[in-house]
Formats: C-alpha cells, sequence, structure tokens
C-alpha cells in the first residue's frame, strides 16, 4: 500500500460505479496506471467487491437493533455452528463474535417492533445454546463509508 493505493481506495469507497477514466484523473495518474493498481487491489484480496448502500427504513427495515448473545458451552463448535446459523437469516445485517461478557454482536434491521420481539422469542432464544441476550434498540445510525489504510497515516 501506499499513497496512490489509498487515493484509489478512497475514490473508490467513495464512488465505485465511476469509470477507470475518471478515477485516474482523481487519483492524478494514467489510466493505464489506474487499471493496474486497482486489479493488483483486487489480486491482493484488499478490493473484496463492490456493494450499494440502501436506505434501510425506505426497504420497509426501520427498526434496528444490536443484540448481544452469550452462548455456552464455549467452545469453537458451538460459536462457529450458531454463528452459521445467525449470519444467513434475513432480519441479520452484521454477525460479529467478540470477547468479554458477550459471545455475539448481531445487527438486525426488521421492519417494526413485533418483528424484532418475533426474531429475539421465536429464533434467538429457542436456540438450545444460547444463554443470554439483550437487545439494544438503535435510534439513530451512521456508518464510515470511506476507511483510510492506517499503513499510510503519519
Amino acid at each position: 500500500m501506499d499513497d496512490i493505493d489509498s487515493a484509489i481506495i478512497a475514490q473508490l469507497q467513495l464512488d465505485a460505479r465511476q469509470s477507470n477514466r475518471e478515477l485516474a484523473r482523481r487519483v492524478g495518474i494514467a489510466a493505464s496506471t489506474c487499471l493496474e493498481r486497482v486489479r493488483g487491489l483486487h489480486e491482493r484480496g484488499v478490493i473484496t467487491g463492490y456493494h450499494a448502500r440502501l436506505d434501510l427504513s425506505k426497504i420497509g427495515r426501520s427498526v434496528q437493533a444490536i443484540v448481544a448473545a452469550q452462548v455456552r458451552p464455549s467452545s469453537r463448535t458451538v460459536i462457529n455452528s450458531f454463528h452459521d446459523w445467525a449470519a444467513p437469516r434475513p432480519e441479520v445485517l452484521e454477525v460479529l463474535v467478540v470477547a468479554g461478557g458477550d459471545d455475539f454482536l448481531i445487527r438486525v434491521a426488521v421492519q417494526d417492533n413485533e418483528r424484532l420481539h418475533g426474531f429475539l422469542i421465536d429464533h434467538l432464544a429457542k436456540r438450545k445454546e444460547v444463554v443470554s441476550f439483550r437487545t439494544l434498540v438503535v435510534f439513530q445510525h451512521s456508518a464510515t463509508t470511506a476507511i483510510t489504510p492506517l499503513l499510510t497515516m503519519t
């Protein structure tokens, strides 16, 4: 990673749909150089994909919550099994395996409080490995959309 790679990443995070020519112009390099740099970032696994950011409330998922869950026994098999159950669920946006008092933080987005309650009671609470969970309802959400590589920061 160098300053040019960082600049390319910053620009792609702002607009991943821009043309290579536009990206090269914004970064200040030749289009052919830019194309090779972007290919290299893909090959090294720095860029793993592109996606569209959505307004969750406009797609009927206006209620968000963070669910902190504890599972037992605390083993790799149980952790992996629970993760594999939670991650593909339609309500789930993110699953984080964490250290501390909880084993998981699960970010969910649903239509309304009744759906949130249903997810918690009808699905999460019925998992035999879940010994406790607590729910934090999210009132406001903002996320960093452009991440600066720390390797080039001073």
